[in-house]
């Protein structure tokens, strides 16, 4: 079979991760598999302070990473490639075409057609991650009814995303699956002292965690004030990312007399990340839900788990159903609850050690690249 994957999130490396893991399964079973990865030749991610991505293209014999032009740096729905696209397509026409830019996307749009003006045959999937109910009017109404049309197979990031998919009028197989699964080599439980050390942590302070945006929408304003509610504990606060609230977080828990109890790491590499999951006692997502936004998965907590951090999440979008029972979830926005649940990991250790093994088995059995490679390979069996 010959895959091809569509996305700006490829243009990272690591990101592929998945889609290795779906060769080399594919291998180990004696079965030929071409992946065909396309990715722009730049983009300006979303959030994040600082220049262009700029991927490397490379070609592994049964699996390639292929950067092509595109018009649209900034924004997914709008990205659409150049005349290049149809004599990659005749060097590597494809089984499957896969478009990870939702239903209303001019890329998928512009597959389609080709696939049909080409004469290809290949099947065509699309991935979304949209959870929010939305309406639509033309020119964009057209579109997302011309792609749902012309859809084989749909993949969804989340179960909200599959039911919005039903709710405008899609009646072909879906499979709720998340983008990218984790890998278990590198987020795995590894005791890092001398990182706590270099950030100043004492043995007995209990590390809480979190890693992303520093943004409204993150729930930072409501973590900050469930624990300033525990000056008595020994706790520290480590804050991997980066963004706007950072300012309004630290003045907020300076005025409580818990400024000492911050620590700010900024610009962490994504192949970093491990380092510091294993320095934290528990990973908080406080997520809170907003018009416009409310959490598509929440992957941090799948690698947190790996490392047998033991997680608290909010109740917004796919939070609970990604910790399931190996951790803990409280309402959005509810800071007696959220204090309740990190006080109760701080002062009852055998809860923590429990919930960090849980979450451990979760995180192997349900999330890693191989086990959702083999869940995508299924589905695109069931298509062909």
């Amino acid at each position: 079979m010959r895959l091809w994957v569509v996305s700006h999130t490829y243009i990272v490396d690591l990101n592929c991760d998945k889609l290795k893991a779906l060769a080399a399964l594919a291998a180990d079973g004696g079965r030929k598999l071409d992946i065909t990865i396309v990715v722009p030749r730049t983009w300006k991610p979303g959030g994040v302070v600082g220049g262009t991505v700029r991927p490397q293209g490379y070609d592994q014999g049964n699996l390639r990473v292929l950067p092509v032009g595109n018009f649209s740096q900034t924004h997914q729905g709008l990205l659409c490639f150049r005349a290049e696209l149809i004599s990659l397509l005749r060097r590597h026409p494809p089984d499957v075409i896969q478009v990870e830019q939702g239903a209303k996307s001019l890329a998928y749009a512009q597959l389609i057609a080709l696939n049909r003006l080409l004469k290809l045959g290949a099947k065509r999937v699309l991935f979304t991650w949209w959870n929010l109910p939305y309406a639509l009017r033309p020119p964009l109404l057209w579109l997302e009814r011309y792609n749902l049309h012309h859809t084989d197979g749909a993949i969804a990031g989340n179960r909200d995303a599959a039911a919005i998919l039903r709710q405008h009028g899609y009646g072909g197989p879906i499979a709720v699956l998340p983008q990218l699964g984790v890998n278990e080599q590198r987020f795995c439980p590894c005791p890092q002292p001398a990182l706590a050390a270099e950030l100043g942590f004492l043995p007995e302070e209990f590390v809480m965690g979190y890693v992303g945006r520093f943004v409204p929408e993150k729930g930072l304003r409501t973590l900050a004030e469930a624990l300033a509610g525990l000056p008595e504990l020994p706790w520290r606060w480590l804050l991997v990312g980066r963004g706007p609230l950072r300012a309004e977080v630290a003045a907020r828990m300076q005025k409580a007399g818990l400024g000492d109890r911050l620590r700010w790491v900024e610009s962490v590499p994504h192949a970093d990340i491990p380092r510091y999951l294993n320095v934290m006692n528990a990973l908080v997502l406080p997520s809170e839900t907003t018009p416009h936004w409310k959490e598509q998965f929440g992957h941090v907590l799948i690698e947190a788990m790996a490392c047998r951090v033991p997680v608290i999440g909010s109740d917004s979008g796919e939070i609970p159903h990604v910790i399931g029972d190996a951790g803990l979830v409280f309402p959005e926005g509810q800071v007696a609850a959220l204090r309740d649940h990190l006080q109760s990991l701080m002062q009852r250790p055998a809860l923590a050690a429990e919930l960090a093994a849980r979450g451990h088995q979760r995180a192997i059995a349900h999330f890693t690249n191989r086990v959702l490679a083999e869940k995508q390979l299924a589905f695109y069996d069931q298509l062909m």
